[in-house]
C-alpha cells in the first residue's frame, strides 16, 4: 500500500479565484502529465521483469525507501523548477512498483481485461468525487485527520500482510483502501477548489497517490476475484 500523505494547515478563507483557478488547472494537467512516466515505468517494469524479484521484505523496503525519498525530494523541491521533474520521476518509480502486479494480473487469461477495467473504475471513481466537490458546499476539512489515520492503519495492515500473505487479508484491504483513497480524493479535490492548496505540485501529488492506491486496489481485488486461469 502506498498509503503516504501530507496533511497541509492553510487558511481556507480569502483565496483570490483567479489563483485558485490556475492551481486548479495546473494541477489537472500535471496529474494527466504524470500518467505518462507511471505508464512507461508499468511497461518497462513488466516487458524487463526487472521488478520481479521484489518480493516480501526486500520489496517493501525498496518502495518504502524509494517513496519516502521521492516525498521528501518533492517536498524540498516544489517551489523550483525542479519540482516538475522531481515529481515526473515519482510517478515513473511508482510505475515500476506497480508493475510487478500487473504482470500477475496479465498472466490470467482474461489480464487485459482486468487492466482495464480497473483503470475504467479507478476513471469512474475520481469523476464521480470530482463531480461532488464542485457541489458540496459545507467544509470537509475535518475529514482530514481522520482519513490520515485510516491511511496509517491500511499502510500498517499492508506492511503486516505482505509477511503474512493473506488473500482475505489482501481482500480487506484493498476493499478498505477503494473507500478511504476515495474520500481522499474528494477531500483533497474540494480543498483545492476551495483555495487551501495553494502549491499545484502539492496538489497533483496529493490527487496522484489516491488515484495510484485506486487503481492498485481495483486491480487487486479484480485479480483475486475475476481471474481466469483456463
Amino acid at each position: 500500500m502506498s498509503d503516504l500523505r501530507t496533511l497541509n494547515s492553510t487558511d481556507w478563507g480569502h483565496v483570490d479565484p483567479a489563483a485558485r483557478n490556475r492551481v486548479l488547472r495546473n494541477t489537472y494537467w500535471l496529474l494527466a502529465l504524470s500518467m505518462l512516466p507511471t505508464v512507461l515505468g508499468a511497461w518497462i517494469g513488466v516487458s524487463t521483469g526487472i521488478t520481479q524479484s521484489l518480493s516480501g521484505g526486500v520489496g517493501l523496503i525498496v518502495f518504502l525507501a524509494g517513496a519516502f525519498g521521492f516525498m521528501f525530494a518533492i517536498e524540498k523541491t516544489k517551489n523550483s523548477a525542479a519540482g516538475v521533474p522531481v515529481l515526473l520521476a515519482f510517478t515513473f518509480f511508482m510505475g515500476l512498483m506497480l508493475s510487478r502486479m500487473i504482470a500477475m494480473v496479465l498472466g490470467f487469461k482474461n489480464g487485459s481485461d482486468l487492466v482495464m477495467t480497473a483503470f475504467a473504475g479507478t476513471a469512474g471513481v475520481f469523476f464521480v468525487m470530482a463531480s461532488l466537490a464542485s457541489v458540496i458546499k459545507r467544509d470537509l476539512s475535518g475529514m482530514g485527520k481522520w482519513l490520515f489515520v485510516g491511511a496509517m492503519v491500511l499502510m500498517v495492515g499492508g506492511i503486516i500482510n505482505v509477511f503474512v500473505g493473506s488473500t482475505a487479508g489482501m481482500l480487506v484491504l484493498s476493499t478498505l483502501a477503494i473507500g478511504i483513497f476515495s474520500a481522499f480524493l474528494l477531500y483533497d479535490l474540494k480543498r483545492i477548489l476551495d483555495g487551501g492548496e495553494t502549491n499545484y505540485i502539492s496538489a497533483t501529488l496529493a490527487l496522484y497517490l489516491s488515484v495510484f492506491n485506486i487503481f492498485q486496489s481495483l486491480l487487486a481485488l479484480l485479480g483475486i476475484m475475476g481471474g481466469d486461469r483456463e
